[in-house]
């Protein structure tokens, strides 16, 4: 092998295909849970269907699987099959800045979108899928029974996140 293949090798393993390493196998299904910045109601169901087949576009992109995606006014639940190459603060970074780019081209917001700073990650083994997909499916039944805030508390409490309450996406002071 000449110089030249190995550095073309080299750069198609680290640069191309990083995560093509050979007898890696994973099984990773993780539920996102973030806010829209102060929690405001700002998704509409006039464009909400067209935010999630964006969303799950770049999921998509970066090649993970969407397993499902809904989302109320003021939040929005992703779960999905992710590969390991990515790290989940990177994909979640990319998700929120090229949804929030995205909801602003297209002027479905009066008024400035973001999304809140921060976000939930929870992991779930293969035999909890069907219930974590029907779960979130079922959001807008669920928050009528429950607030969102006290939905993400629950959360965390169920797998023992340690968190501080001054941290849990605020409200405009």
């Amino acid at each position: 092998m000449s110089r030249r293949d190995i550095k073309t090798s080299i750069v198609y393993l680290f640069i191309i295909k990083p995560w093509s390493m050979p007898n890696t196998y994973t099984q990773l299904h993780i539920q996102l849970v973030f806010a829209v910045k102060y929690r405001t109601a700002l998704i509409q169901k006039e464009w909400k269907e067209r935010l999630h087949q964006y969303i799950t576009g770049i999921f998509q992109n970066n090649e993970h699987k969407m397993l499902q995606i809904n989302s109320e006014p003021d939040h929005i639940h992703i779960f999905i099959g992710m590969r390991p190459h990515q790290s989940i603060s990177a994909l979640v970074q990319n998700v929120k800045s090229e949804s929030t780019k995205w909801i602003k081209e297209n002027k479905f917001c009066r008024s400035a979108f973001a999304w809140q700073e921060g976000f939930g990650a929870f992991s779930y083994s293969k035999s909890h899928v069907p219930d974590v997909i029907r779960y979130i499916q079922n959001q807008e039944a669920h928050h009528k029974k429950e607030t969102f805030l006290d939905e993400y508390r629950h959360m965390l409490k169920a797998f023992e996140v340690e968190y501080d309450e001054r941290f849990i996406f605020k409200e405009a002071e």
